[in-house]
């Protein structure tokens, strides 16, 4: 039996454009197989002719998947005309993007790969894959800190899942997640009213930063690649698994007509009552003080519109 593929996966798997710019480029009537304009989502087999503007596509180029130790400054993005962009600073001869991000002002481990399928496994939310930190604070650390940054903060209209942080040093702790929320970790640490200094990511699944000065790159080993298609083989694809559970269990119990779009002061109304309600703070407890609290709070209701 031949193996079919979407006709947007099938450009996209040559390296010719992402899987959205095929869509358009069918769209506008661009893209023919066996000489024919396809309708969009058509099927396509390794057999079959395709051209962009009369022209073949190139043949589909070995799979690639890269651990990347990405200085601070670099961008993870694929966009070109941003100079800081990941693909250029990475110059892989072919087509490649990255799996997830760090932000600008991090540093640290980075996968980027041609494959697709791969990358919406290791992202989704539900599959609890682990991203371990090193992070220096502004200010000494206390068990308080510890102990709420390792049982689940309030950010982005969710509570962060329960995590292992140890502290390493006066300013300085390890943090393992399973989540990947904007800007986690610098939101979490601005709740309990620390601003980070660094932020460097040593550790994905079981591919660490070993060997890898900052700006260099490795093709993963086979036995890492074995490692992490284990791990990612009950790994769902679909759209449920990549919900965050809190948010999911917080909307399971209202029918979805009943549901109505979150306002900005809705936000910031439900978030102090829910600070009030001492859920997250003690009375003695410094790093909960009543102006980082409020900072928080504010920042938190403004930047969640931009997710």
């Amino acid at each position: 039996m031949t193996d079919l593929k979407r006709l947007n996966k099938f450009i996209s798997d040559t390296g010719f454009c992402s899987r959205r710019e095929a869509d358009k480029y069918i769209e506008d009537g661009r893209v023919t197989v066996n000489g024919i304009r396809p309708e969009m989502g058509v099927k396509v087999a390794l057999s079959d002719t395709v051209l962009i503007d009369g022209k073949p596509l190139k043949k589909v180029p070995k799979r690639a998947y890269i651990a990347y130790n990405k200085p601070v400054g670099i961008t993870c993005t694929t966009e070109r005309k941003i100079q800081s962009n990941i693909v250029k600073a990475v110059n892989y001869p072919d087509r490649i993007f990255p799996i997830g991000r760090l932000d600008r002002p991090s540093e640290g481990l980075i996968f980027l790969t041609n494959e697709g399928d791969i990358v919406n496994k290791i992202l989704r939310a539900g599959n609890n894959h682990e991203k371990e930190y090193v992070v220096t604070v502004d200010k000494p650390l206390n068990r308080q800190f510890v102990n709420k940054m390792a049982g689940g903060l309030p950010i982005l209209d969710t509570v962060t899942k329960k995590c292992k942080v140890t502290q390493t040093g006066p300013q300085q702790f390890t943090i393992v997640l399973t989540q990947g929320l904007n800007r986690q970790i610098r939101r979490m640490c601005e709740y309990l009213g620390y601003e980070v200094v660094t932020l460097k990511r040593v550790r994905i699944m079981n591919v660490t930063l070993k060997g890898l000065n900052v700006g260099q790159w490795r093709h993963l080993t086979e036995q890492e690649m074995a490692e992490i298609n284990n791990s990612i083989a009950d790994s769902g694809k679909t759209e449920e698994l990549s919900v965050d559970e809190n948010k999911q269990s917080a909307n399971i119990s209202k029918p979805k007509q009943a549901r109505t779009p979150y306002k900005e002061n809705d936000k910031k109304r439900d978030f102090a009552k829910h600070v009030k309600q001492g859920r997250f703070d003690s009375k003695n407890d410094q790093t909960n003080a009543k102006p980082a609290r409020r900072n928080s709070t504010t920042r938190t209701g403004t930047l969640s519109l931009k997710k």
